[in-house]
């Protein structure tokens, strides 16, 4: 295993972390995957990861490309909160909502980056104001890449209370041709999800899955139900749903590609994952790929979205012990 400085793109720092064949690389703007490459069912070197060719690129218009997402990840309906009675207001940047962090996020920010053996560290401190979010709040994520397994851990500490839940918006194509996920197969060990309305913002409701059209706890094509014109799909377009993790420690979820036989299974301490089937891509390039809609999916984990405006879920608002979690995404052959 190791971690290098690979090239300095105006300003941009890239990193590779090797493990064996396989390698991720990790810039320091938006703290962001560049590239997970790692070998299919006959040993072929696939990059199952969207996003540019070149780092100086995500400095442009992109739908979060595989960066951190900050202060908070998802939706914040209407675009403010209150702590302590002072309401804050954030600035709307979907309809009158507040997502993933405001106008200039974590995804538009320059870290600071050292490597600590096997582990790339990225560092950045939010200032007390920034998109509307009270304290001072400094921000570590920490890669590391071995045998096949790239884990993603958090930090966060602020001298206020604030609102803090972060995640990594990576989009996976485990084919590597960036073509369809629609016949991926796809497991989300969940049997329900949170409501939403016609904003995709959630109202506090909980809804049971079990034996749905939404239902993922027996893995089955992504496909299946993809574009059904009716119900939640309607409103989201495809899935964009909050999905509540039964979790006892395990893979939380687990996607198959259908030509390539590549496994990535996900494992978090965060209570929720985002299934997110790319409904909103609309043909970006990336050399000769194209990514239209539903080449790609997400899964984010997360906190309860809109939390900080719904007392019945568990809060994201932190104080002296601050925000830690990891994630792992593991990757390996289908048997």
């Amino acid at each position: 295993m190791s971690v290098k400085l690979v090239d300095n793109c105006d300003g941009i720092e890239l990193y590779r972390l090797e493990s064996g064949n396989s390698y991720v690389e990790i810039m320091t703007y938006g703290a962001r995957i560049h590239k997970i490459c790692v070998p299919d069912k006959n040993g072929v070197i696939q990059d199952v990861v969207l996003g540019f060719e070149n780092p100086t690129e995500y400095r442009g218009p992109n739908p979060y490309f595989n960066a951190c997402i900050g202060r908070v990840a998802n939706r914040i309906g209407g675009s403010s909160f209150v702590i302590d009675g002072q309401r804050y207001i954030l600035p709307a940047n979907e309809r009158k909502n507040h997502l993933h962090g405001g106008i200039e996020g974590f995804d538009r920010k320059t870290f600071t980056a050292t490597i600590d053996g096997d582990i790339l560290r990225l560092k950045y401190l939010s200032v007390d104001g920034e998109e509307g979010y009270p304290g001072n709040l400094q921000v570590t994520v920490e890669y590391s890449f071995v045998d096949g397994n790239l884990k993603i851990a958090y930090f966060a500490y602020s001298d206020r209370p604030t609102h803090c839940s972060l995640t990594n918006h990576a989009y996976f194509n485990l084919n590597g041709d960036y073509k369809s996920i629609v016949n991926h197969r796809l497991f989300i060990k969940s049997h329900s999800i949170t409501n939403i309305d016609n904003e995709l913002i959630p109202n506090g409701e909980i809804l049971d899955i079990k034996g749905t059209k939404y239902d993922f706890s027996c893995m089955r094509v992504i496909g299946e139900h993809l574009f059904d014109n009716d119900g939640l799909l309607q409103v989201a377009g495809g899935y964009d749903f909050n999905y509540i993790l039964d979790n006892d420690g395990g893979a939380v979820a687990e996607v198959i590609g259908d030509k390539s036989g590549i496994v990535m299974r996900v494992y978090t301490d965060r209570p929720c994952v985002q299934f997110y089937s790319g409904n909103f891509l609309d043909g970006t390039v990336k050399g000769k790929a194209v990514f239209n809609r539903n080449c790609a999916i997400a899964l984010e984990t997360q906190g309860y979205p809109n939390a900080c405006n719904i007392p019945s879920f568990p809060t994201t608002l932190i104080g002296k012990d601050g925000f830690k979690s990891e994630t792992t995404y593991s990757f390996s052959i289908i048997d």
